[in-house]
């Protein structure tokens, strides 16, 4: 302790417990597929539980303070009841658990509000690991208390912290399910943690139920699809053998009955698609509370239409899938084609909406016709259909009750708009083409005129006409007779022979 000079002295135990801490989670992520990592897992809590007894005696010294010796100690019994937890000690990792969230309270309580959420953070991680160790113990009431943290929870880290929790939980409980009926067949589960997964969807519904906000709905939905991911990935490995299995990924046809495991296989893939779908349904719901037109609070993102579309686009899609999985003997392609026409629907719809706000007036009606000719679809389907609600029914119903008003307002809005714009728009349009500088006889409201741009004259300048230079032609000369020369021409033709005989001779005479 008297070696302590400086706070790096403490920061080195503290880094090395910190990096085998979460290299010990990560391992424990990975060892639901490779057992042997889970004897790994242990060795570096161990590994990690020493580096914080080491900085618990360090801060020891007089040198630091009473709040950096009490967070030591708080971070030595965190780490200890890890490990106890771990190991499945339940009594010895609740004692420590207990003790840690006791230093954290009385922490929080001592401090200003900036370093009170931290404390405070800590205590609820340490809570739910409390009530589960008290649950373990015989404490039946514990699990109630962990549902109900689970559902006043939102997505972070803690709610994930939750289902891990109770997943464990559940995992006593498997013992019950030995098989899945789905659609009048019967298959046996024999996976662990697909039975963990099938409990937790039966289970899903009433904690959906109770959970208030869209929030919380939206957070156990996810939760449950990063399960079902899992249980698909331990079927798909049990089934790399199955002959069938692998031409259905091949897309090729089967013939005959398929086992028993590749129809599980298809019931979680219906359990991913239905859940996929309600999930985004969900999502639909809270994006309309920030459409264009509703009181919108400070800091939200408006919803832009196109957002619902694509969110429509995804259930439309999912629905489409379900018929076409393997070993399905009932035909679910009426049910699917049903739902699908009326999302379809809103699909329509919501694209209208994105038209009507470009003014658009065309494209508006004519999806707006598309909606009504959907909806009119959907609501005969659902006549024949009896397991579809009744609040399916009447939203189909509300949607065409909206888009018949909305389609004549639509109307009268286009007429308007041409008998108010055609006439003057087509001379101001022209008239503001022209610079400033040629429109000072015509008085209009040009706001170009004030910006950075202004229209004030043609640059460059546009080409004008000008004189060209004069051409002189004569005239006089086509009406002029010249006198003959042919005289003249004659004689010079005779002198000019005679000359070179001369020459010549002359020329012979000298040599």
């Amino acid at each position: 302790m008297e070696t302590v000079t400086d706070v790096r002295f403490l920061h080195l135990p503290l880094f090395c417990a910190e990096r085998a801490w979460y290299y010990a989670m990560q391992l424990k992520s990975e060892a639901n597929t490779e057992q042997r990592k889970k004897f790994h897992t242990l060795a570096k809590i161990k590994k990690a539980v020493t580096y914080a007894e080491e900085l618990a005696e360090l801060c020891k010294s007089p040198k630091c303070d009473a709040q950096t010796q009490l967070e030591s100690q708080a971070y030595l019994s965190w780490i200890q009841a890890g490990m106890y937890f771990e190991q499945e000690v339940w009594d010895k990792a609740m004692k420590l658990y207990t003790q840690a969230k006791t230093i954290y309270e009385k922490l929080a309580s001592a401090f200003t509000e900036d370093s009170q959420a931290l404390y405070l953070q800590m205590v609820d991680e340490v809570s739910p690991n409390i009530r589960y160790c008290a649950y373990n113990i015989g404490d039946e009431s514990a699990i109630a208390e962990l549902k109900e943290m689970r559902r006043k929870g939102g997505e972070d880290q803690l709610t994930s912290h939750l289902d891990d929790l109770l997943s464990q939980t559940r995992e006593k409980q498997t013992a019950t399910l030995s098989e899945v009926t789905w659609l009048g067949r019967s298959v046996p589960v024999k996976s662990e943690p697909v039975r963990v997964f099938l409990l937790n969807v039966q289970e899903s519904t009433k904690e959906i139920e109770s959970t208030e906000g869209i929030d919380g709905k939206i957070s156990i939905y996810e939760s449950l699809l990063k399960q079902c991911i899992d249980a698909q990935q331990i079927m798909r490995d049990s089934l790399s053998d199955d002959a069938n299995f692998k031409a259905s990924q091949r897309g090729q046809a089967i013939e005959g009955k398929i086992s028993n495991q590749h129809y599980l296989h298809s019931y979680l893939m219906y359990i991913r698609l239905s859940k996929t779908v309600d999930r985004n349904l969900l999502l639909i719901e809270k994006l309309k509370q920030y459409l264009p037109g509703k009181s919108i609070p400070e800091g939200h993102k408006i919803t832009k239409p196109q957002d619902l579309v694509r969110l429509y686009d995804i259930i439309i899609q999912n629905l489409n899938e379900i018929p076409n999985l393997q070993g399905v003997e009932t035909d679910l392609s009426e049910e699917t084609a049903v739902k699908s026409t009326s999302y379809k629907a809103f699909r329509s719809y919501y694209i209208a909406q994105s038209f009507l706000a470009a003014k658009k007036w065309t494209e508006t009606i004519a999806l707006y016709e598309r909606v009504l000719k959907h909806a009119s679809q959907a609501l005969k389907g659902c006549k024949k259909l009896k397991n579809l609600s009744k609040q399916e029914i009447s939203s189909i119903e509300e949607l065409v009750n909206r888009v018949n008003g909305e389609k004549y307002s639509c109307h009268a809005n286009s007429i308007l708009d041409l008998e108010t714009v055609a006439e003057p728009v087509a001379d101001i349009s022209l008239i503001k083409k022209k610079p400033l500088i040629d429109r000072f006889d015509d008085y209009i409201e040009d706001k170009s005129v004030t910006t950075k741009k202004p229209n004030l004259v043609s640059f460059p300048p546009d080409f004008e006409p000008i004189p060209c230079r004069p051409l002189f032609f004569d005239l006089a000369l086509n009406h002029v007779d010249f006198p003959s020369i042919e005289s003249k021409m004659e004689q010079k033709k005779s002198g000019g022979l005679t000359g070179m005989v001369k020459g010549w001779l002359w020329g012979g005479g000298k040599k």
